[in-house]
């Protein structure tokens, strides 16, 4: 069996996509090993589950920086001392800028609670229940320069119920999300993946590691 892929997740807060991938890597055949998680702020629950894990962790706080472009290259040099395959961005609060995009363009994906190319940003489940949409649900795409605007690598549809809020929405969503992310990276690591313009094409290209 080859090795694992080497995954490092970045967060921001309670971690639960986090816990979701750890808890998957423990099975040798899932392909993938959480090998470090990052986060932009210390003492929140998402390093205390990479902790208790036995998984390295690091912090890289933007206020310690006289810009943006100075955390971001540091953000990059934290992350290559785990020379990773996959970057997951799972629930990371900043957007990652061109020096990180740089160094792994085409390797970081992040989750959005909405089926893109619709309602972008931070109010998806809002602004679908708003809008009277039937189904919403999540996407998971490979990072670019935009907001949510990236290659979609795959969505998982949540039906509107008649009665819900915003947040009994979000919550099936957040399940729906959970799953696709474990599945996908999964796929991406055993299978490898690649970037074709606006299209994501996995399995038939071996491992990743």
């Amino acid at each position: 069996m080859p090795e694992p892929a080497a995954v490092v997740v970045l967060v921001s807060g309670a971690g639960t996509n986090l816990q979701a991938l750890i808890d998957a890597s423990t099975d040798p055949a899932y392909g993938a090993r959480v090998v470090a998680v990052g986060a932009d702020r210390e003492g929140i629950e998402g390093l205390a589950r990479a902790e208790r894990a036995g998984i390295p962790t690091f912090a890289v706080k933007l206020k310690d920086f006289e810009s943006r472009e100075e955390w971001d290259a540091a953000l990059a040099g934290a992350v290559a001392a785990y020379d990773p395959d996959i970057v997951v961005l799972a629930g990371f609060m900043k957007l990652v800028g061109t020096t990180f995009l740089g160094l792994y363009g085409g390797k970081v994906v992040n989750t959005h609670p909405a089926l893109s190319p619709s309602f972008p940003g931070m109010h998806g489940p809002a602004e679908a229940l708003a809008y009277g949409v039937k189904v919403t649900g999540a996407t998971l795409f490979v990072v670019d320069p935009g907001v949510d605007t990236g290659p979609i690598i795959a969505q998982a549809t949540v039906p509107v119920a008649d009665d819900d809020t915003v947040e009994t929405l979000h919550e099936r969503i957040k399940g729906a999300e959970r799953t696709m992310l474990v599945a996908s990276v999964g796929r991406m690591a055993r299978d490898g993946f690649v970037v074709e313009g606006r299209r994501v094409r996995m399995g038939g290209l071996g491992p990743l590691d």
